[in-house]
């Protein structure tokens, strides 16, 4: 008894001896290690304090060496990005904005953003909270851009883009966030194809694509907001699949339960747990991450459906261009790989690219990467659409190693050819070529209609390429 009360009196002169900050240890990042005090013929188990805490991660992405976390394997952003200047930390029932928005669904993530389905508590309905990275937070041009939308055209605005309900700040231990709050909408153009009835369940060999009205219905719509968006000046920026949304039925007077994400590793509805490789507890991130669930059990796609553009996160007024523009690479006009060049025909080329990708159900350009992924882009748009001209193939650097200086192609393999060997040839398919290989459900009036848009909206020199309001002039939109 007597070596047991001792052993209890040193422990209490231990923790009263501690900081006063370390009585939360949530807060300070200490962490806990359990081991045995022996006493002759008894031990007691009690609990000690590894005192360092753990390093604050640097507010960029981290080197390899600097890596925090354990793998996820989960489809979920990366939780590497869960630093200062980063994502904030979110968990399934969390609030925001003193009590209004409670979380209850991942919709989503990006580079520079979470979207989370929020039940909106004073106003009775859902919303989707769009939670942007610390470090963009205060420079960002959506807000700006939203903003002026609504205020030269708030009704069309609300037509063609997914509308923005509110906007507040939330402050977290990654910085300081702005939060978006948006009308909620169904899944993307990208993904909702796959939830089709006819493409579940997947056979072998089925071709997983839109029917052709389907396509021809989103990229019409798309192109009515994309007209929209140019007739006030505004460019897109990031015209893509992704960024265009199918509208939902009618959720306001779904429960709750009905629509909220299940905290279910087995289920793989969120990650394991998000464990620190040193074993510490982490204040930077969540305890785990939400896979996202796209609201498509309660997505309208039956006749007369409607499409609306979204993520103006890379938008821009066409007197002001970004000097980086957020484009994906494979949807990005030849001027802008070789020179840089931002003009108001960019998202007119990304649409091009897209007519093709939404008919045939395939890319027009995949581009291969981080290596010699514009010579890879280069290569495919001279065997789709013809050789470059003059002003814009002396841009490119590294043409030597595919083409004579008579601009003869002597070879196709990136970064030049193998010391040696001989260099590559292979096979290079026309634009048309590759349509007609991809089999889209069209007759043969209708592919060559869709062919001659596509060249047309795809041309070289970005003077000659139509407005979107010309282009939805086209016999192929006109028609029924």
């Amino acid at each position: 008894m007597h070596s047991r009360s001792l052993a209890l009196r040193s422990l209490g002169s231990l923790i009263q001896a501690l900081p006063r900050s370390w009585t939360h240890p949530s807060q300070s990042g200490i962490s806990f290690k359990t081991f045995r005090l022996t006493a002759p013929g008894q031990g007691i188990s009690i609990v000690a304090m590894d005192a360092s805490p753990p390093p604050t991660p640097p507010s960029r992405a981290p080197e390899n060496d600097e890596r925090r976390f354990k793998t996820i394997t989960s489809l979920c952003e990366w939780v590497e990005d869960y630093h200062p200047g980063g994502y904030h930390p979110v968990h399934l029932g969390d609030v925001f904005n003193n009590g209004q928005y409670k979380v209850i669904r991942k919709l989503g993530d990006g580079a520079y953003s979470t979207v989370w389905l929020a039940r909106d508590l004073r106003n009775d309905r859902y919303v989707a909270l769009k939670i942007l990275v610390s470090e963009i937070s205060a420079s960002t041009t959506e807000l700006r851009i939203l903003r002026h939308i609504a205020q030269v055209a708030p009704l069309e605005g609300a037509t063609y883009i997914t509308q923005l309900l509110g906007e507040f700040e939330h402050r977290g231990p990654n910085g300081t966030h702005k939060c978006l709050v948006f009308e909620p909408m169904g899944p993307t153009v990208n993904s909702m194809v796959e939830e089709l009835p006819q493409f579940n369940p997947r056979k072998w060999g089925m071709k997983v694509r839109y029917p052709p009205q389907m396509s021809k219905a989103i990229l019409k719509q798309s192109l009515q907001a994309l007209a929209f968006l140019h007739e006030n000046g505004i460019a897109h920026g990031d015209l893509q699949p992704g960024n265009m949304l199918f509208a939902l039925e009618n959720i306001d007077s779904k429960p709750e339960d009905v629509l909220r994400q299940k905290e279910d590793v087995q289920t793989r509805s969120i990650s394991p747990p998000v464990q620190r490789l040193d074993g510490k507890e982490d204040k930077w991130a969540p305890r785990y991450l939400c896979v996202a669930q796209p609201l498509a059990p309660f997505t309208y796609y039956g006749e007369g459906f409607k499409i609306k553009l979204s993520d103006m996160g890379g938008a821009y007024i066409f007197t002001a261009p970004p000097g980086k523009p957020v484009t994906p690479r494979g949807l990005r006009a030849p001027e802008l790989i070789l020179t840089g060049a931002v003009n108001k025909s960019l998202d007119v080329w990304s649409f091009g690219c897209l007519v093709f990708e939404l008919v045939t159900g395939q890319p027009l350009f995949c581009v291969s990467g981080p290596d010699f992924e514009d010579d890879d882009h280069l290569l495919d748009l001279t065997a789709r659409f013809g050789a470059l001209p003059d002003e814009l193939f002396q841009h490119w650097k590294t043409s030597s190693l595919y083409f004579t200086p008579e601009r003869k192609l002597f070879n196709c393999e990136l970064g030049g050819a193998t010391e040696g060997e001989e260099p590559l040839m292979v096979e290079m398919s026309s634009m048309e070529e590759m349509f007609d290989q991809a089999g889209p459900d069209l007759d043969e009036d209708e592919a060559r209609k869709v062919k001659a848009l596509i060249r047309r909206i795809l041309q070289y020199d970005p003077a000659k390429r139509p407005s979107p309001a010309e282009i939805l002039l086209d016999p192929w939109f006109c028609e029924n």
